[in-house]
């Protein structure tokens, strides 16, 4: 049996430009034969994902920098910089059967994704190994002299395949959680446990264009004018937003640890609904919170409210939120109805009015946290039974 943790909130956004496309907008979607505001999972996932690793203690990148760190750190710990650069690009050279390639650079052709910790431990590899990294220099850079064909000379893997592989393969919780894919390794693809909708208003909305100029501040008296002057689009909406956590491949992704997994899973929860996308903060600072979230553990199957706003919602005296509150919940009813509440262990919800009841999301509670643990504690049940309802 595979147990989901399913999040939803409602969160209205003010003056904002969460996620912009190439052209500098805010990115739309048209859905129900309506435009809307989008922010795109990874956005959000970014965000929710150095949470996490913050309240765990345990860093991870995203990152084509790794060659380069690794002659950073050796260049700190004295070496020449022309062979630290070389054993950087060798990291990458040795790693699996063919390696990874890089580009001028020194970056990695593709993203990898792994601890930090790891390039010290890639730095130690190098150490031990630097005189087969020294001759290894000095017998391409006597080849490409031979050869004047800069570059085009390949001193194959100086550093040990495995050893190295190994390390690009490790883990963190966070790596469990959002997964990893690798191409050139294989063995190191890592099936995520987590998924991220895209958010989208629960209404129509469109860009806006904001017209502004920067005063010089030096300008003479008898100067006029402003010193730059330019537009920007933004947008503003109350978002529907969602995700879900496959508690079974989370546990199974920590090798079978349910302390950690359960850890993971209310930091997730929380940074879900805490955070925020932070482009365009500095000129906008929209930091709200969910006005309504929405939590359910549910068996077999993951389960997203989203359809709630196919029909956009119409604004209740001027505003967007509490008719959108009532549709999650009109629609939450109606699903409820149709499975018959089956292969649900747990729903329950917190809401900015507490006046406001709900009959479609389950138990009221008072605050997020309060939510997230009982949604955690019915995941992890105290007596005994692991993510899969097994003794």
């Amino acid at each position: 049996m595979t147990v989901y943790l399913d999040l939803s909130a409602l969160q209205s956004v003010p003056v904002a430009n969460l996620n912009r496309d190439d052209l500098g907008s805010p990115k739309q979607v048209r859905y129900g034969e309506a435009l809307r505001i989008r922010v795109s999972s990874q956005s959000w996932k970014r965000v929710i994902r150095h949470g996490v690793e913050q309240d765990l203690g345990e860093k991870a990148a995203r990152t084509r920098m790794v060659p380069v760190k690794v002659q950073q750190a050796l260049k700190k710990a004295g070496w020449q910089e022309e062979l630290a650069a070389f054993a950087g690009a060798q990291v990458a050279a040795s790693a699996g059967k063919k390696g990874i390639g890089t580009e001028k650079a020194g970056h990695t052709s593709v993203l990898l994704f792994l601890p930090e910790a790891a390039i010290e431990e890639l730095a130690v590899v190098c150490t031990e190994h630097r005189e087969a990294l020294k001759k290894g220099l000095e017998a391409q850079e006597m080849a490409k002299e031979k050869s004047k064909a800069k570059g085009k000379e390949a001193p194959g893997q100086l550093l040990p395949p495995n050893r190295i592989e190994t390390i690009l393969k490790r883990r963190t919780a966070s790596i469990g959680l959002l997964g990893r894919m690798l191409a050139e390794l294989p063995d190191a693809n890592v099936d995520g446990a987590a998924q991220v909708a895209h958010a989208f208003t629960t209404h129509t909305a469109e860009p806006q264009r904001d017209y502004f100029t920067a005063v010089d501040d030096w300008l003479g008296e008898a100067e006029t004018g402003s010193g730059h002057l330019d537009t920007a689009e933004f947008s503003a909406g109350v978002f529907y937003r969602y995700a879900t956590v496959n508690i079974t491949d989370l546990l199974k992704n920590l090798e079978g640890d349910a302390k950690a997994a359960r850890t993971v899973l209310a930091s997730f929860a929380e940074h879900f609904l805490l955070s925020l996308p932070q482009a365009k903060k500095n000129s906008t600072a929209p930091h709200t919170l969910p006005d309504l979230a929405y939590l359910a553990v549910r068996e077999h199957r993951p389960l997203s409210l989203a359809a709630a706003f196919e029909t956009p919602v119409a604004s209740d005296q001027g505003g967007f939120s509490r008719p959108s509150r009532n549709a999650l919940d009109d629609y939450a009813r109606n699903i409820n109805r149709l499975t018959g509440e089956r292969n649900r262990r747990f729903h329950g919800h917190t809401v900015i009015d507490p006046e406001e009841k709900f009959t479609g999301l389950g138990q009221a509670h008072t605050s997020y946290h309060q939510l997230v643990e009982a949604a955690a504690d019915a995941a992890f049940p105290a007596s005994g039974t692991n993510a899969e309802g097994q003794q």
